[in-house]
């Protein structure tokens, strides 16, 4: 299977993601890695790996729809099948969804239907909750309200800072991303 990872910013699931399918533990094909920010650290990632990557921006377009349109192009050149969003910060629109409908998973670092939106973990870390989590989930026309794929609770404990919550976070993101993503790809090459 053919896949494209979406992702804005640092890039650390990408990384994730992309080592275990070069290591061969998930069984797919990393086509590129798109950023819509020319100066994410995500680009630098693929460069190391060695992961083709495409970058533009939304505002170098006169509409969503184009820039989605270009987004297309990309995809059907490589032969996409699956669009993998991790830490992609743009709302999915009509243009991709259309195309790729069920084909489209994403991570969120909360405990879905908790704290939807972009700043999951500061939303639960101000709530105060006792505990939150992470989700991957198919996208759909919402925000963080498609079909729940698979989702692991962590504990805020008392003793918790900020920083050492987003870190567990991130490595339950980091553990839950790969074994879904593995399982998806599996289950597709049965079929």
């Amino acid at each position: 299977m053919n896949i494209a990872i979406f992702a804005s910013g640092n890039g650390s699931n990408f990384q994730v993601l992309a080592e275990k399918i070069q290591s061969g533990k998930i069984p797919a094909r990393l086509k590129f890695v798109f950023s819509d920010q020319r100066n994410a650290s995500v680009l630098k990632r693929a460069e190391q790996l060695g992961v083709p990557s495409f970058s533009f921006e939304l505002k170098e377009f006169s509409s969503k729809e184009i820039y989605e349109s270009k987004l297309m192009e990309l995809l059907k050149q490589h032969e996409v099948g699956l669009i993998v969003l991790a830490g992609y910060m743009k709302i999915v629109g009509k243009t991709l969804l259309q195309a790729y409908e069920g084909s489209i998973i994403n991570i969120h670092p909360a405990f879905l239907p908790e704290f939807p939106g972009a700043h999951g973990i500061e939303d639960a870390w101000n709530s105060q909750v006792k505990e939150s989590g992470v989700s991957v989930h198919y996208v759909d026309a919402g925000v963080d309200t498609g079909k729940i794929i698979q989702q692991i609770r962590v504990t805020r404990f008392n003793s918790d800072t900020f920083k050492n919550f987003e870190r567990r976070i991130h490595k339950a993101e980091h553990q839950l991303y790969p074994e879904v993503l593995e399982k998806l790809v599996r289950e597709e090459l049965k079929a």
